[in-house]
Order: structure tokens, then C-alpha cells, then sequence
């Protein structure tokens, strides 16, 4: 009955086995014991302690939502999510929201980050603010059923509306770039051209896959890629970050019973870019 709600075989194990509880009726219970219909089934988990692997970085970041249980930030370009591997890098938004948590004194110091973006595209990133709501999260990342939407500058003319299908694999000469193969994964990325004008676009998108750098790739691929995205042949003249933006998100929360609906406008540089290149005006609907 609770893996229904998101809860995971993990998470039951940790209720069992390393503090927390399982509940029924609002009383400890067994695993096996039985349910009958009116009875209300709960979990209890531990708290975590913060990982000592993490340095606390004060540096601010942007709230765009935060309940007892998510917290969502509207990351600025230049910031990466989470820290690089192998990498002395003390600033990050993971190291920033430990340090949130510290500050804030609460009970459970884990940063959990249930999506992420690339360091130079700015937006919205969600974190979970403890294990079961993570597990909440990632069950409905893997059932595509968490909406995210990004708005883009691309250099050259689209079509109204067109899917951009092709698979993504590593590219050989790189340890970061991506690039379309037949040994890649499978991945698909939906646009709507909202404005263009003679070797722009400005397209809202839709990921149908969550493939690393999929949109820069994809875009690259098609030869109109992102403004400012030097790894992908972008011009880089008017901006020096991919002009890429996590604009919307939408999410299901089942602690408030209720869908999470949240925007970010567009940062300053992607605004100003819009302006020099002519492609401002209302979106569509």
C-alpha cells in the first residue's frame, strides 16, 4: 500500500531497520500486518545528518518555492548544481543550500537534488528536503510525469512546431560533450518557435527524455544551435552562457495534495539578448 504512494523498498528498510517506524493507525507496526479498509497507513523516517563531504557555502540563491517538504530554486548561470567529481569546487548549489539548512536548523541536513541543470543554464532546480520526498519525486521523474518547460535563443530560423528525434551519445574527443550516434540513447525534444527573425529564433521547449546536454545537442544538430554555446558552435559575440533557461515546473506533492505549479521569468541577460536580437513580444498561447 505504500510503495502507491512513493514509498520505496528502501526507504521501508530504513523505517525497519535503521530508527524510523512503521505505522498503523497511528501505532508502531509489523510490516505484515493486516490492513483493513479505514485504516490509515503511515511512515516514519530518521533524520539525516548532514554529509561531512559537503563544504557550506554562504554565497545566496533565489527561492522560487519552499513548503516543509521541496525546495525550489531559480539557479543563476555560472552556478552548477551539484559539485564536480574529483574537483575542489566549494560552491555549488548543493554546497549553497547546506548551508541554507544549516542556517535554518533543520532537522534533516541531507541535500537531496532531484533535478539539475547545466552550470551556465540558469532556472528552476527542485530539492527535495528529505529522503521520502525524494522518493516521491524521482517515482514521478521516471514516469515522465514532472512538467518542465526551458525557453532558448537559437541561432537560425525554425519551424512553428517539430520534434527533434535522434539518439545521444558521449562524443570520443570529449569527456563532456555529447553528441547524435547510433550508439547513443534514445532521445526526443519538442519546440514551438515563439518569435524569429533573420538568424534567430526564440522556441519554448519540452523534454520527452532527460539526456545529458539534450537540448544544446539536439539544436547543434539541426545546425541552429544556442546562442552564447561555444561547445556547441553557438555564436558567442552577444553572450558568453548558452542561452538556455528552465522556465517553468510543475510537479505533484502528495504531503499537501497538491499540484506545484511554479515559473521563473527570464534572467536580465536572456532578456536583454531577446531585445538586441528582436525577438521580444507576448508569447503566444
Amino acid at each position: 500500500m505504500l510503495k502507491s504512494f512513493g514509498v520505496t523498498t528502501s526507504l521501508i528498510k530504513v523505517a525497519i531497520f535503521h530508527g524510523g517506524r512503521l505505522l498503523l493507525n497511528g501505532q508502531t507496526a509489523w510490516a505484515i500486518a493486516n490492513v483493513q479498509p479505514g485504516d490509515e497507513v503511515g511512515i516514519e523516517v530518521p533524520n539525516e545528518a548532514a554529509n561531512d563531504a559537503v563544504t557550506p557555502c554562504e554565497l545566496p540563491f533565489e527561492i522560487a518555492y519552499e513548503d516543509r517538504d521541496f525546495l525550489v530554486i531559480n539557479k543563476a548561470a555560472g552556478v552548477a548544481t551539484v559539485p564536480a567529481h574529483n574537483v575542489a569546487v566549494q560552491d555549488s548549489l548543493v554546497n549553497r543550500v547546506k548551508a541554507y539548512y544549516q542556517r535554518q536548523g533543520y532537522e534533516n541536513q541531507v541535500t537531496h537534488v532531484a533535478t539539475r541543470l547545466d552550470r551556465d543554464t540558469s532556472g528552476l532546480v527542485i530539492f527535495p528536503k528529505h529522503r521520502f520526498a525524494h522518493a516521491v519525486l524521482d517515482r514521478q521523474l521516471k514516469a515522465h510525469q514532472v512538467f518542465k518547460q526551458y525557453e532558448a535563443l537559437v541561432g537560425g530560423t525554425v519551424a512553428e512546431h517539430g520534434y527533434l528525434d535522434a539518439p545521444i551519445q558521449r562524443d570520443p574527443a570529449s569527456f563532456v560533450k555529447r553528441m547524435i550516434g547510433p550508439a547513443g540513447k534514445a532521445a526526443v525534444t519538442e519546440y514551438w518557435r515563439l518569435a524569429t527573425v533573420a538568424g534567430a529564433s526564440r522556441v519554448k521547449i519540452q523534454l520527452h527524455t532527460g539526456r545529458t546536454h539534450q537540448i544544446r545537442a539536439h539544436f547543434a544538430w539541426r545546425g541552429t544551435p544556442l546562442f552564447g554555446d561555444e561547445m556547441y558552435g553557438g555564436d558567442c559575440q552577444l553572450l558568453h552562457r548558452q542561452a538556455l533557461h528552465c522556465q517553468k515546473i510543475r510537479f505533484y506533492s502528495p504531503f499537501l495534495a497538491k499540484t506545484i505549479s511554479l515559473t521563473a521569468p527570464l534572467p536580465a541577460d536572456l532578456q536583454a539578448l531577446q531585445a538586441q536580437l528582436g525577438l521580444t513580444g507576448d508569447q503566444p498561447k
